[in-house]
């Protein structure tokens, strides 16, 4: 399995774009020394019904945030689902650091994640 290094742009699939290949065989679960990588899942509601604009900017914005931190090793976002898929370097407190810098610029972003019994 090779590492799919964050090359510094979000890669977008969605009705625009042709379907993408599968998450399951491209996100990264190890990093280039073998430790498990942690990943999260970011629900944007109702994003693929924006204009254009709109999407745009939103990317941007998510790009800007996933720019900030070196753990980031994977960020896709899938219009056709309205979801962000973000794989980082295990590190305490990254996911939550994160989750908060996309949700400073895209409010309306949702962590997708077990609910506590």
């Amino acid at each position: 399995m090779s590492l799919v290094v964050f090359s510094g742009k979000l890669a977008v699939a969605g009705k625009a774009l042709e379907p993408g290949i599968p998450l399951w065989k491209i996100v990264p679960l190890r990093d280039e020394n073998g430790r498990p990588l942690a990943d999260f899942m970011l629900l944007i509601p109702k994003l693929r019904q924006q204009p254009q604009h709109y999407i745009d900017a939103t990317i941007g914005n998510i790009q800007q945030a996933v720019e900030q931190y070196r753990e980031v090793v994977f960020a896709n976002l899938n219009l056709a689902i309205n979801v962000l898929w973000v794989s980082v370097k295990s590190r305490p407190g990254i996911i939550l650091e994160l989750v908060a810098s996309i949700q400073e610029r895209v409010p309306e972003a949702v962590l997708v994640a077990q609910q506590r019994v």
